[in-house]
């Protein structure tokens, strides 16, 4: 069993506070074969100084070191790829250093840079992620993929991450969806919503107007999972900017980016899930033990935790996330969440992972209506609205990109900007896309605080990034 000292449960501390000041990204597509992976960064970059009221060389002139995110250099056929865009980027000779976390690299690249700066190392950081997944074939970029689970107990079970999911979508369905046809009707149903809410967005890369019955009857990748089940191989970048409260306030004086505290969290856990320990479930502010005392009772094979059903990482990175920032419960402290939806599956479990619902109730979240926009069944605004952006599902998963694409997301929401650049047509007419005639502003109306999670192979590192308006923090600073 698992055992933890209060040294390993400490609660991380900042040596001083950190701010997300601005971010950008690049258009994501299945293929983009007419740029470069470093034109992309610098567009990423671009768009990040533009939103500023900067020239891309007036941001530079601030950044001290860069921190640089990309899943596999087999993509790109490019060893040391982050020398190359440090390069092209026009940052040399600064610091920089490339990091490697497989689906967590974007948030793990984040969680360097904010380190970083609350260290007192650096005073303004470049986080930047990018994926290149266009020039390899779609069965040889799986198997790379596939490589990031353990070669000698995981790989062989067929060279592609769905399956390791449909094994655990398989157990959740047996166990906390007690076989119900319905529940796979609701896995259904959050892809219906993420490819939906991506035809809102001009960055996203599989905007679809879909049912539940397009779900249940794409292709079987892995049993239960079907091709609308499962996220996207993507090509595109995206980045943000990292200051300390002098710099911050400096670089945005007189425009519409208010700097935002910005704090990342992690937690690991092993690659091999058929080996992962149990332990009692490590509980956060909003819960209790007597909640789960019967846990087995009501779900029978669901009393051993982790198992096979959920993220032991993302409960860590949650744990450490919500204590450092004062969340008690989320579904009332945050107002916009964007979550790691490499799966329909994985969606569900994340829910319970960071206490958005009582393991074995995850599948609540969509039912209620609470991770809509608006709420489907009230036409309210729903309580907690997830992925706006289209997720991975439906806007794109450049791997190294996604972490700090999530972090673009809901930082636009806390500004007050996602209309604004979302339904920028001439942003739409760069990227060769068409605004639908019926395009929606998703701005979740008066958000001060938020979340997003990113996540590796089958839970093996997640992060939690936290963003929040510093006029409306939860606690005051140690």
């Amino acid at each position: 069993m698992i055992k933890f000292s209060e040294r390993q449960l400490r609660v991380p501390k900042f040596m001083r506070p950190v701010y997300l000041v601005t971010a950008g990204q690049s258009k994501f597509d299945r293929a983009i074969p007419e740029k470069r992976t470093e034109e992309l960064c610098i567009d990423a970059l671009t768009m990040a100084a533009r939103l500023i009221d900067k020239t891309p060389a007036e941001l530079k002139s601030y950044i001290h070191s860069a921190y640089y995110g990309h899943f596999a250099d087999h993509f790109g056929d490019q060893l040391l790829g982050e020398a190359v865009i440090h390069d092209r980027l026009g940052l040399d000779p600064l610091g920089n250093i490339g990091i490697k976390t497989g689906g967590a690299t974007g948030g793990s690249t984040l969680w360097e840079a904010v380190k970083a700066v609350a260290s007192g190392y650096s005073d303004c950081v470049l986080a930047m992620g990018w994926e290149r997944m266009d020039e390899v074939p779609t069965d040889e970029g799986n198997h790379l993929i596939s490589c990031a689970a353990d070669k000698d107990w995981e790989t062989p079970l067929g060279h592609i991450y769905t399956g390791y999911y449909a094994v655990m979508a398989q157990k959740y369905w047996q166990v906390f969806g007690k076989q119900e046809e319905s529940f796979r009707r609701t896995l259904a149903e959050i892809s219906v919503k993420h490819h939906g809410y991506a035809r809102f967005n001009p960055f996203a890369q599989a905007p679809m107007k879909i049912t539940v019955e397009d779900v249940l009857k794409s292709p079987v990748v892995a049993y239960p999972l079907r091709a609308l089940d499962c996220c996207l191989m993507s090509v595109g970048a995206a980045c943000a900017i990292i200051c300390d409260e002098d710099t911050a306030v400096e670089l945005t004086k007189n425009t519409k980016n208010k700097p935002l505290r910005i704090w990342v969290t992690a937690g690991s856990h092993t690659l091999r899930v058929a080996c992962r320990r149990d332990m009692e479930i490590p509980l956060l502010p909003n819960e209790t033990a007597d909640q789960y005392k019967d846990l087995g009772e009501r779900f029978p094979g669901g009393e051993r935790y982790p198992g096979f059903t959920g993220f032991l990482a993302a409960r860590m990175a949650a744990w450490y996330g919500y204590r450092m920032t004062g969340i008690t419960d989320p579904m009332e402290d945050l107002d916009v969440i964007e979550l790691h939806d490499a799966f329909t599956i994985s969606d569900v479990q994340t829910y319970e992972d960071i206490g958005l619902r009582p393991y074995g109730y995850g599948r609540d979240y969509v039912e209620s209506g609470d991770c809509y926009h608006i709420n489907p069944h009230t036409g309210k605004p729903g309580k907690l609205p997830s992925n706006l952006s289209g997720g991975l599902l439906g806007c794109m998963h450049a791997v190294g990109a996604t972490g700090i694409m999530q972090t673009f997301e809901i930082a636009t929401h806390l500004w007050g900007r996602w209309g604004e650049i979302h339904g920028d047509d001439n942003l739409w007419k760069e990227f060769g896309r068409e605004k639908p005639e019926d395009w929606t502003n998703l701005q979740v109306e008066g958000a001060k605080r938020a979340l997003a999670i990113s996540h590796a192979g089958v839970g093996s590192h997640v992060t939690a990034t936290i963003l929040m308006d510093p006029d409306h923090l939860l606690k005051e600073d140690a």
